[in-house]
């Protein structure tokens, strides 16, 4: 891929105003409201999308919902709420009326219901654990409810607020890594190699690959039980809800919009220590290392990386700031950490016409992507186009 084909990527990272914290109270004149659905035992409240309000000024939650008895007063504890807990958060939504949500479980077997009933109550915005939904017909279900009632969704691949990612795109622009030749993915590598870190940790990639690379046009894979195709027999219910699943191996391949190819793979204990989680952008006159959910979140490595050389080969970090220059501004590395950045986006969307920079439609085509990988292995490898005419999870047609 040509450098130039990066830049209309660069202008997706605007910089985000920063925040301060503040107490959770009742909702007065002139405040934004948010409430949070969790579920203590089942995917909690994520990776801190419950507590991510608390550091939005001018934000009141005003509600929380947990079918968990104790973990709904535990959580109003941690929130600093004495009202606007509930068992149903089809009720609390009716009761409380927040302009924002956050759907907080990881088991996303729960996401679809809870995202629609947010958007049936007139909810304006919606912050959501990854991975968003268990097929593309639950996105579809998702994507038409909110677009007749005017909803803006925000899934939480947080990485996708990283400043560094505009000086990475522009580093590709300018030319510094030469002409992009591939992108390379993997997820964490752990027990849950294979289809589990393909759902979990694979989606993180896959957004950041349409980042760099454009938008999936194919998909070709194989999905292996202990190093033999997976049947029909090896199809279990997964874990964290993530419907039918199988398989502790796979590799895929896919074609980008940009005309570069990807690749992703999964191996169970891989022996690399989660130091493979990310990916990597691999160009004619250096690499890019992109570590998901780390500090810093990049490294460049200059030169041919196919060619032997004598002289030093330096990882040099890369920050909002630029290739080899410290982090000045780490307050906001926080926010798109602690999700801030994130939520800051949203609203924003929610005041304008604008779409949050991981929306709705982003998340959807990383569960295509997911998909594509079942469907090609059930075509016994064959490429199949993205997005997917089977909207179904593909592993309950082995």
């Amino acid at each position: 891929m040509h450098r130039r084909t990066f830049l209309s990527s660069a202008a997706m990272c605007a910089a985000l105003p920063l925040t301060g914290k503040l107490s959770a109270a009742a909702a007065v004149k002139g405040r934004r409201t948010a409430a949070v659905i969790g579920h203590t035992g089942r995917g909690n409240y994520g990776h801190g999308l419950d507590s991510v309000w608390k550091l939005v000024p001018d934000m009141d939650i005003v509600g929380v919902a947990d079918a968990s008895e104790s973990g709904l007063k535990s959580e109003l504890r941690k929130l600093d709420l004495t009202a606007g807990g509930n068992t149903d958060y089809g009720k609390m939504l009716a009761e409380c009326r927040p302009e924002f949500v956050s759907v907080c479980p990881r088991y996303a077997d729960q996401h679809c219901d809870m995202v629609l009933a947010a958007i049936d109550a007139g909810v304006k915005g919606i912050y959501v654990e990854k991975p968003f939904v268990r097929t593309p017909e639950e996105a579809d279900r998702i994507l038409a409810a909110a677009q007749k009632q005017g909803t803006k969704i925000a899934v939480a691949h947080r990485n996708a607020w990283h400043p560094a990612l505009k000086v990475i795109a522009d580093a590709i622009a300018n030319g510094d890594l030469g002409i992009i030749r591939e992108i390379r993915g993997r997820g964490k590598g752990d027990r849950r190699g294979g289809a589990e870190d393909l759902w979990v940790l694979g989606t993180h990639v896959f957004n950041l690959m349409e980042f760099f690379g454009g938008i999936a046009q194919t998909c070709s894979a194989e999905l292996l039980q202990d190093g033999r195709p997976v049947t029909a027999a090896d199809v279990r219910d997964g874990a964290e809800g993530l419907g039918p699943l199988a398989g502790n191996e796979l590799h895929a391949r896919y074609r980008l919009a940009g005309g570069i190819t990807a690749t992703f793979d999964s191996i169970a204990n891989d022996g690399f220590s989660n130091a493979g989680f990310g990916l990597q952008l691999v160009g004619t006159k250096g690499l890019v290392n992109i570590q998901v959910d780390v500090d810093p979140v990049a490294y460049f490595v200059p030169g041919n990386p196919f060619a032997p050389t004598k002289a030093d080969r330096p990882w040099i970090p890369v920050s909002s700031a630029g290739i080899g220059v410290p982090e000045k501004q780490p307050e906001r590395i926080a926010e798109v950490h602690n999700h801030v950045a994130a939520v800051t986006d949203l609203i924003r969307c929610c005041d304008s016409k604008a779409q949050p920079v991981c929306d709705a439609h982003a998340a959807a085509r990383t569960v295509d992507m997911v998909c594509a990988v079942f469907e090609s292995h059930r075509q016994e490898g064959r490429t199949v186009s993205l997005p997917l005419t089977e909207r179904r999870n593909p592993l309950t047609l082995l």
